[in-house]
């Protein structure tokens, strides 16, 4: 396959203008984290924050998990795109970074909507498993520790219904996914990632090279 686009910043931005907008909360959100946040990386891009919309709200989805908060864009974002009964699970280890989410959430009214759980990932998505939550979640985000990443798409997918979507971030690595030579324990983790959900009978997959690669799962 070739590429038909040779993407670049102002192709990029082209995208984002002509899709639906940040909202202002959004966009405070975005600044105050670049501003303040050395981290500032790990922050959702904006053309994921449309396109993670387009898709809560195409599967109508009332329960959502957003695993690795950060500075909370990607809950918020889920969050907004839900009507008043919308939930959003959210997963981090942290409050170093969260307890900026807390007040950008609060300022948007959507904290209500937004339960945030301080402790590892698995043992939230396992404690929603032994709930009884199987098979009624719509949508989930996967974005924390790569190396967890398999254990969050395994218990994700007991949580999922059938026709919900999973996402998950960075399964490009920055490039680094097709360098055979990089032993790192992230793209280790991930390319183990991507070759088991390739093989994975039980999903329905695709990665679009959005932002740094995002791989799509729905559960047959």
């Amino acid at each position: 396959m070739e590429v038909k686009v040779q993407y670049n910043n102002e192709i990029l931005n082209y995208c984002i203008e002509k899709s639906d907008q940040l909202t202002e909360i959004q966009k405070e959100l975005i600044q105050f984290t670049k501003a303040n946040i050395e981290r500032h990386i790990m922050l959702t891009q904006a053309e994921q924050c449309s396109f993670f919309k387009l898709l809560i709200q195409v599967l109508n989805a009332k329960k959502t998990i957003d695993i690795g908060v950060f500075t909370g864009l990607s809950s918020l974002t889920a969050a907004l795109a839900m009507g008043d009964e919308g939930r959003v699970v959210a997963c981090d280890v942290s409050t170093d970074y969260t307890q900026h989410a807390l007040k950008f959430w609060a300022k948007a009214g959507v904290d209500h909507k937004i339960n945030l759980k301080i402790q590892p990932a698995s043992k939230t998505l396992q404690e929603l498993i032994d709930q009884g939550e199987e098979n009624t979640y719509d949508f989930v985000f996967i974005d924390a520790d790569k190396t967890g990443y398999d254990t969050y798409y395994e218990l994700s997918l007991k949580l999922i219904r059938k026709g919900g979507i999973i996402a998950i971030d960075n399964v490009l690595q920055h490039g680094s996914i097709i360098d055979k030579s990089n032993n790192e324990p992230n793209v280790v983790a991930i390319r183990a990632l991507n070759d088991k959900i390739l093989a994975d009978k039980r999903v329905t997959k695709t990665i679009l090279p959005v932002a740094d690669g995002i791989t799509l799962v729905t559960k047959n």
